[in-house]
């Protein structure tokens, strides 16, 4: 099998779908390799990487999550469950014809690089058959972001359970257990909402304060009322605050710390359930971790409790595990690429779907995609934007933040503002179209 025209493309979750469908559409030939037994990435609950759980549902609503060109049923939830996603990614390859495209059961184990800008890299993997290499063209890697649990060290040792959320499935996991969870981000407020139904008690460990956002205002999805009028970041911030407000009241009466930085500066959570058990009663908000002894655990603010599980809600790093970091140019906490896409100096490697943005959707990553596929065909065609889109991505750049202060920690080293990043890949889609 000749492939050394073809790109490898690493991943079938929503993004290696939508960059399947984006290549196929450009006239880009390319294998794909997943390491699981179907489409759907982290959102196949039966994925050997998969750190989904049984009561996960999306945070965003799927009008505003969807692929544009292929909408969700009507039958679809709001806010649908993991199962939902699945059957839609499998729906969408189906439709779109990308089963035949995939190798399913491969596991990517290494890139290698033969050369310089357009020599061709090395891929190996391993299926059920044993190991494989092949030469391709390029690689585009779109394995998710979502798969290396990130574990932090715990002073002391705890004579009970310890899992990080990754290792979460179902509810029942904490019958009658006293829990911790420690992490206050989306998915340690949904497994918390789980514990206090499920467990003995239910305590949350928080190192700093969260923004939070009702699924539903005014009995509409909460991310469907920004409206078509782009507001200066000041006022949006005033504005959605003052709403917040009104919805949420201050979280501070639960316990809850208060930001120390402003409005959209990091993710916000999307829960509508969390304050409700802590205005119950149900649920005990805790500082950080101090120290361990056993099944005690003491907190920074000088109280302690015991418990029988603790989860670790302590969020992911990025792993790329089959390529060295130098092809990657990474720069502190993640790979330093134009539009979180693309390599400064070579045009054969893509690193697709390393980038989060409130609001972003499918949608967003799908133009990702797009934005790649006609970028490589059009270098093939000497398409003029193409060249123009090389010297861009050559020269100095700063991720697309929209001049945001996000927080200086590892998950949000690869945030955007989704407005600066959206107006910049379809501004690159609309010349590349053009040309």
């Amino acid at each position: 099998m000749d492939t050394r025209q073809k790109f490898a493309l690493i991943g079938a979750g929503p993004m290696g779908l939508a960059a399947a469908k984006t290549l196929a559409e450009q006239g880009v030939d390319h294998d794909g390799f997943e390491l699981g037994d179907d489409v759907g990435g982290l959102w196949n609950i039966d994925n050997p990487r998969s750190t989904m759980y049984e009561s996960a549902h999306l945070i965003s609503s799927k009008s505003m999550t969807e692929f544009t060109d292929y909408p969700m049923r009507e039958d679809v939830a709001e806010y649908p469950s993991h199962r939902e996603m699945k059957a839609y990614f499998q729906d969408f390859a189906d439709h779109y014809g990308l089963y035949e495209r995939y190798k399913f059961g491969a596991e990517v184990t290494r890139l290698e690089p033969l050369g310089g800008n357009g020599d061709g890299w090395r891929v190996a993997w391993k299926d059920a058959g044993g190991e494989h290499e092949a030469i391709y063209a390029g690689v585009m890697i779109a394995n998710g972001t979502l798969s290396e649990p990130n574990l932090p060290h715990f002073p002391g040792a705890f004579g009970g359970e310890l899992i990080h959320s990754s290792q979460y499935r179902s509810a029942s996991q904490f019958d009658g257990k006293r829990v911790l969870i420690v992490g206050a981000g989306n998915s340690g407020c949904d497994i918390a909402v789980d514990a206090i139904h499920h467990g003995v008690s239910c305590d949350l460990s928080m190192r700093r304060g969260y923004y939070f956002v009702p699924k539903y205002i005014f009995g509409k999805p909460a991310d469907t009322l920004g409206g078509s009028i782009k507001l200066p970041m000041w006022l949006k911030r005033k504005i959605d605050g003052m709403v917040l407000k009104w919805f949420v009241g201050d979280p501070a009466k639960y316990g809850f710390p208060k930001p120390d930085y402003a409005l959209y500066e990091s993710h916000p959570v999307v829960n509508s359930l969390v304050l409700f058990h802590a205005g119950h009663g149900d649920l005990k908000v805790r500082t950080d971790i101090a120290n361990m002894d056993g099944n005690t655990v003491h907190f920074t603010d000088g109280t302690s409790s015991e418990f029988d599980m603790i989860v670790a809600a302590t969020g992911y790093r990025l792993h790329y595990p089959f390529i060295d970091r130098q092809w990657l140019n990474w720069q502190g906490d993640a790979p330093h690429l134009y539009l979180n896409a693309m390599h400064p100096e070579r045009d054969d490697i893509f690193v697709l779907g390393m980038v989060e943005a409130s609001g972003l959707g499918w949608q967003g990553r799908h133009e990702q995609a797009e934005m790649v596929a006609r970028y490589v065909a059009g270098l093939r065609n000497g398409n003029a934007a193409a060249r123009k889109l090389k010297a861009e991505k050559a020269g100095d750049f700063e991720r697309a933040t929209g001049g945001m202060n996000y927080l200086k920690i590892a998950r949000m080293a690869y945030y955007v503002d989704k407005a600066t990043y959206r107006n910049a890949v379809t501004g690159w889609i609309r010349k590349l179209t053009s040309a």
